[in-house]
């Protein structure tokens, strides 16, 4: 007996899992539809950006500085045991334009703005306002889930540029304002290590990357939430372990896949 309700539990979680990525890729496809094809929701879409992207600066920067801050502490203590410190900038550069930032980015903006994102929707759909907007023959896909996704999309690139750029100005920070080295050679390791080919471009295609991710995980948890209170707290908590999850994954097989040279 215990036998068959194994077998009866793996065959039900497998249905779940088979029917939630059917559900998955029917969303996408409508999304992709919505944001494709005219009007276009330029008011909405820029709502958007300045919900989802101006307000998460404050937190993307500072953490930016502050990851930034302690590399350059760590990496200096460390490559000066081998006489390397010299080498601060390349490994700094590196680590946040290969990995970091872009990571911890999508990280951040997950938790801020795709949590929010998530609950937003979900809370609609407790509302019974998507139902509302499809009695007015309103597709909520076109002027509710694709803006919010796009923006999504088009502000992680730029919110991984400043935490880059703030990470890199943290390091240097302490590299040549703490630990006394010298900032030319602080900026011509990075000058000489990092392709715009390889390493930045690679940074800019993860973060679009995650930003679809994030976009798309974050609209559609919500938007299938169940319209209770409970509904809105676990769309809101699955978006942010899914999407946290999906990140990672996602960027051990575009590291691999981008072919990046150590």
């Amino acid at each position: 007996m215990k036998a068959a309700e194994l077998v009866r539990d793996l065959g039900w979680r497998a249905l779940s899992i088979v029917g939630e990525l059917g559900r998955m890729l029917l969303f996408t496809v409508a999304f992709l539809r919505a944001s494709l094809m005219p009007p276009f929701r330029g008011r909405r879409f820029v709502e958007e950006i300045y919900n989802q992207g101006f307000l998460s600066l404050v937190i993307v920067c500072v953490s930016g500085l502050a990851v930034g801050m302690v590399l350059g502490l760590q990496g200096y203590n460390t490559l000066v045991r081998f006489g390397a410190e010299s080498s601060l900038g390349t490994v700094v550069g590196l680590s946040l334009i290969r990995e970091l930032g872009p990571v911890l980015t999508a990280l951040l903006v997950v938790g801020r703005a795709g949590s929010a994102t998530a609950a937003e929707i979900a809370s609609m759909v407790t509302s019974e306002q998507l139902d509302g907007l499809r009695m007015m023959s309103i597709d909520p896909m076109d002027i509710v889930v694709a803006p919010k996704a796009l923006a999504l999309i088009f502000v992680m690139p730029i919110l991984t540029t400043l935490f880059v750029l703030f990470g890199l100005a943290g390091a240097f920070f302490v590299g040549v304002g703490l630990m006394g080295l010298d900032p030319g050679i602080f900026v011509s390791g990075l000058k000489s290590s990092i392709r715009f080919s390889d390493d930045i471009g690679g940074c800019f295609f993860k973060a679009l990357i995650f930003g679809f991710l994030a976009g798309l995980i974050a609209t559609f948890r919500g938007y299938h939430a169940a319209p209770t209170a409970a509904g809105v707290s676990s769309a809101t908590t699955s978006t942010v372990v899914v999407t946290s999850v999906a990140v990672l994954i996602g960027d051990y097989f575009v590291t691999a896949l981008w072919g990046f040279r150590i």
